[in-house]
């Protein structure tokens, strides 16, 4: 396993679609292993491909280790299938904006599907804390930063307060 450099705002990556993940393979495994190595050294909770530089949809996430509960999960290819109304305001950071941390609002369920690394699709209604990581770093798939999420006084301040 090997820990990835993290691409850093504004790399133009960070603002790019991903493709979609075709088969399951050693390559892919390997990837979601690098990645999850890296995102435990950050130390973050998820970390998307495009903040290593690959442009494909894969994310991997663990909502709990740092209370002490490793559960590691690898999302190949996820979608939101259904979101609730209800939307959440909550303070995000991002390995890719390093020392920001900024009020995003989402929706506080969302029924997600995803690839797992054994091929089988997963479908699951993730809450609170989960369904807010997992929208964050689907986001990044979708080429959106969390300063994308901002009025423009917010992003600005954010921007400033990264540039600093």
């Amino acid at each position: 396993m090997s820990i990835l450099p993290i691409v850093t705002w504004p790399d133009p990556r960070l603002s790019e679609m991903c493709t979609p993940v075709g088969q399951v393979t050693s390559a892919i495994r390997q990837q979601a292993e690098d990645m999850l190595e890296t995102m435990y050294d950050a130390p973050g909770r998820g970390l998307a491909a495009p903040q290593v530089g690959v442009m494909n949809r894969l994310f991997v996430t663990d909502f709990t280790w740092k209370d002490g509960q490793p559960d590691p999960q690898v999302f190949l290819n996820p979608e939101i299938l259904d979101a609730s109304s209800t939307l959440v305001e909550t303070d995000e950071g991002c390995l890719s904006i390093p020392g920001v941390t900024t009020r995003v609002a989402r929706p506080d369920r969302v029924h997600f599907v995803w690839t797992s690394l054994d091929g089988a699709r997963v479908s699951q209604v993730l809450t609170g804390f989960a369904a807010a990581c997992v929208q964050h770093e689907l986001d990044h798939l979708n080429g959106i930063v969390t300063l994308d999420r901002l009025s423009p006084e917010d992003r600005a301040r954010a921007e400033e307060a990264y540039s600093a």
